[in-house]
C-alpha cells in the first residue's frame, strides 16, 4: 500500500477550548485569580489559600460570578443551560495539582447542545459571502478549576536543574468548550477560535491574552482516506495539547493532515477503542510528538465531589444573566453589512477586536451627530478606521483604538471630507495631526472644532474660488499637454494626470472633484 492507493483525504476536526475566567477570585476559592487584570504580574505562589493547595479540612464554596460567567458564554454558542448541574472529582496526578485530583464536571455540564454558524471563508480564512459557510455544534461547555504551572527556570529567568511549582493559577476557574468534530479545514478552526477569542472579550469574562494563556486550544484531528477499491480508512484521533497562538493551531492541524496517512501507511492503525494519541506540538520544528496514548473517562475515576452540593438554575436566573448578553461580533458584523453596506471582510475586521469595535461605533454615532445619514456614517467612519486607523495602528504595533486620536475626531474629519472642505491628503495629515495631540474626547461639535482649526492652521481647507481653479487648470494642461490632448481623443484614464497636476499647483487646496468637473469642461 503507498500514497498511489489514497483517492482522497478528508480532514475531521473537533475542538476543545479553555478559557480562563477572569473573576476576582477563584472558582472554588477566596484566593486571588491570575486571569484577572488585576493579578496578572503576581509572584510565584502568592496566590493561594489553603483551599488552593488541598489543606485538610478546607471546604470548597462554589464562585457565582464563575457560574454566571461560563452560562453566558454558553448562551453566545447557542447552548441549552442546565437547570440542575454538578460537579466531580477527576482523578489523576501531576505535581502542579496540587489535591491529586481536580474539580470538574463529567455527566452534567453547566452548559449543553449548542451551535455557531460560521460564514463561508476564502483561501486565506476570511469571510466570503459567495461561498457555503459551515454549522459547528457545540457538545458541551464545563466549569472546572485549572491546574498549577511548573516553571524550569527562575522567575528572574535563570536557568535551574530542577522545577518549580507555581499554585498561582491553581484553581482560576477554566471554562471548557468542547465542539463537534464538524471542521473540515484549519481555516474554519483558526476563525472559530478567534471568533470565539472576540466573543469572550466582547462579554467581558476573559481578556484572552494568548500568551498569559487565558485560551488554550487542543484540536482534535483525523483523517478520512478514500482508498482506490473504495475503502474509507479513518485514521486514529491525534490530540494536541496546549496550543496557545493561532498561528500554531493553523500549523499543527496542517502537519497532522500530511502526517497521518503517511503514518496510517507505515502502521495500519486506525481509530478505534485505545487508539487515540495526545501529542504536543514543537512550534520550532513544525512537528507534533508523541506524549502519551490518550486516556479515556474511566481511567480518572470520577465520582460527584461530596463537598459541593448540586447546583440549580432556574429560569429567572437564566434570564438576569441572558439580559448581560451583549450583541455579539458576528450579528454586528451581519448590521453593519446590512445597515452601512459594508463587505464581509470589512465588516468582520471591524470585529476582529473588541475595542477597535466600540471605537469604530463611537465614531459612527458622532458622524450622524454632525449630520451625516446614518447609513452614510457608518460607511465614512469605516473607510477611516480600516484605512487610515489600520495602517498608523499596524507601524505601531497598538490597536486603532490606542493610537490617541479621539472616535469623534475620526468622525470630525470624515465629516469635513463629507462636505468637500478638504480633500484626501488632508485626510492623512489630519489624522497624524490629531494623533499628535491627542485631545481625544466625545464631544462631536468640540472635536469638529479642533479638527477644522487644525485645517485652517495647516492650510489644508479647499479654496472655493473659481478664477482659482480656472487658473490651476490652465497651469494643469499647460504643464501635462500629452494628458490634455489624450483626453480630448476620450481617453478618459488620462485625467488623473492632470487632476494630480491642478492639485500640485493649487497646494492641495483643491477639490479633486471640482478639479475634475473643470477640467472635463475645458477639454470637452
Amino acid at each position: 500500500m503507498s500514497y498511489a492507493d489514497i483517492v482522497s483525504v478528508t480532514l475531521v476536526v473537533g475542538l476543545e477550548v479553555h478559557v480562563e475566567l477572569a473573576t476576582r477570585t477563584k472558582v472554588f476559592a477566596s484566593a486571588p485569580n491570575p486571569a484577572n487584570p488585576a493579578f496578572h504580574d503576581a509572584e510565584p505562589n502568592t496566590l493561594i489559600d489553603e483551599v488552593v493547595i488541598g489543606l485538610p479540612g478546607a471546604l470548597p464554596v462554589l464562585s457565582r460570578s464563575a457560574v454566571e460567567m461560563s452560562m453566558m458564554v454558553g448562551m453566545a454558542l447557542g447552548c441549552r443551560i442546565a437547570p440542575l448541574t454538578k460537579w466531580d472529582r477527576k482523578s489523576y496526578f501531576y505535581p502542579d495539582l496540587p489535591k491529586g485530583y481536580q474539580i470538574s464536571q463529567y455527566d452534567l455540564p453547566v452548559c449543553f447542545d449548542g451551535a455557531v454558524r460560521l460564514p463561508g471563508l476564502d483561501e486565506k480564512g476570511n469571510p466570503d459571502s459567495s461561498r457555503e459557510g459551515a454549522t459547528i455544534g457545540i457538545i458541551r461547555a464545563h466549569l472546572e478549576e485549572d491546574a498549577g504551572k511548573l516553571l524550569h527556570e527562575s522567575p528572574g529567568g535563570r536557568a535551574i536543574d530542577f522545577s518549580i511549582a507555581d499554585y498561582n493559577r491553581a484553581g482560576a476557574p477554566l471554562l471548557e468548550i468542547v465542539t463537534q468534530p464538524d471542521f473540515t479545514s484549519a481555516k474554519q478552526v483558526v476563525f472559530f477560535a478567534k471568533m470565539l477569542r472576540n466573543i469572550c472579550r466582547f462579554l467581558g469574562v476573559s481578556e484572552g491574552v494568548m500568551q498569559k494563556g487565558h485560551m488554550r486550544f487542543e484540536p482534535n484531528i483525523n483523517t478520512h482516506l478514500t482508498l482506490a477499491d473504495g475503502r474509507v480508512i479513518k485514521t486514529p484521533i491525534v490530540e494536541i495539547k496546549n496550543l496557545n497562538s493561532f498561528r500554531a493551531v493553523e500549523a499543527a492541524i496542517e502537519h497532522e493532515l500530511a502526517e497521518q496517512p503517511r503514518r496510517w501507511i507505515e502502521d495500519r492503525r486506525v481509530m478505534g477503542k485505545g487508539m487515540k494519541v495526545t501529542r504536543g506540538w514543537d512550534d520550532h520544528r513544525g512537528v507534533s510528538y508523541v506524549q502519551r496514548e490518550k486516556e479515556d473517562a474511566h481511567d480518572y475515576r470520577y465520582f460527584p465531589d461530596p463537598d459541593l452540593p448540586p447546583l440549580t438554575i432556574d429560569e429567572a436566573w437564566r434570564e438576569r444573566v441572558r439580559e448581560r448578553v451583549p450583541e455579539l461580533p458576528m450579528a454586528r458584523a451581519e448590521r453593519y453589512a446590512k445597515d452601512y453596506g459594508l463587505g464581509a471582510k470589512e465588516a468582520a475586521a471591524l470585529v476582529e477586536e473588541r475595542d477597535d469595535c466600540f471605537f469604530y461605533e463611537r465614531a459612527t454615532e458622532a458622524l450622524a451627530t454632525l449630520g451625516t445619514m446614518r447609513s452614510v456614517a457608518g460607511k465614512l467612519a469605516a473607510n477611516l478606521v480600516l484605512q487610515s486607523g489600520a495602517k498608523r495602528a499596524n507601524e505601531r504595533g497598538v490597536m486603532v483604538s490606542e493610537l490617541g486620536i479621539g472616535a469623534a475626531e475620526v468622525a470630525a474629519i470624515a465629516r469635513l471630507r463629507e462636505e468637500g472642505q478638504i480633500g484626501n491628503q488632508a485626510v492623512e495629515t489630519l489624522f497624524d495631526g490629531m494623533i499628535e495631540s491627542g485631545a481625544g474626547g466625545d464631544d462631536a461639535a468640540a472635536a469638529l472644532a479642533r479638527v477644522r482649526k487644525l485645517a485652517e492652521e495647516r492650510g489644508l481647507l479647499i479654496v472655493r474660488d473659481d478664477a482659482s481653479m480656472e487658473r490651476w487648470c490652465d497651469e494643469a494642461i499647460a504643464a501635462q499637454s500629452a494628458a490634455a490632448a489624450d483626453v480630448r481623443a476620450g481617453k478618459q484614464a488620462a485625467i488623473g494626470r492632470l487632476i494630480g497636476a491642478v492639485m500640485t499647483a493649487s497646494g492641495g487646496k483643491a477639490d479633486a472633484k471640482a478639479a475634475r468637473e473643470a477640467l472635463l469642461k475645458k477639454l470637452k
